[in-house]
């Protein structure tokens, strides 16, 4: 891992390829994380998180770097306007099943600062917290919890 790069792993009460289809489903992911994750996920396509408003804004875009369904998902990450585009961060999503649990794993490197490093360790906690709870109960948290203070 690079000097400012964040790891954060949950264990989900669901199969791979049910918490692959939340990463990747627009609709789903919409639902837990407060933005829509629209791509083909095939190698090199572009993706977008956006926002789910209607507006069709993407807060964050990149590009899918590998995919190894229901495994493997590496994207780059950058705001749409960020000097850092031409060297984004990346994202790393590994599913591994065992029995009827899967160990979630996102590593977030590349991230430009220890402020970027802080920001992703509080976002990634709440987004997983957010899937693990919808993906077990079928409802995401009752708040958003990035909006903790």
């Amino acid at each position: 891992m690079t000097a400012f790069s964040h790891r954060g792993i949950t264990y989900l009460r669901a199969t791979p390829e049910r918490v692959w289809h939340a990463l990747t489903n627009a609709d789903e992911s919409g639902l837990y994380w407060g933005h829509r994750n629209v791509s083909t996920w095939l190698l090199g396509a572009p993706w977008e998180h956006q926002r789910t408003d209607g507006s069709g804004t993407a807060d964050v875009i990149g590009t899918v770097e590998a995919v190894d369904r229901p495994h493997l998902l590496v994207t780059t990450w950058a705001g749409p306007q960020e000097e850092r585009a031409a060297f984004p961060s990346r994202v790393t999503f590994e599913l591994q099943g065992w029995h009827d649990l899967t160990r979630l794993t996102v590593t977030h490197v590349d991230l430009a600062d220890e402020a970027a490093r802080a920001d992703a360790e509080q976002g990634w906690s709440a987004v997983l917290a957010n899937l693990k709870t919808y993906l077990e109960t079928g409802h995401p948290l009752p708040q958003q919890p990035w909006l903790m203070p």
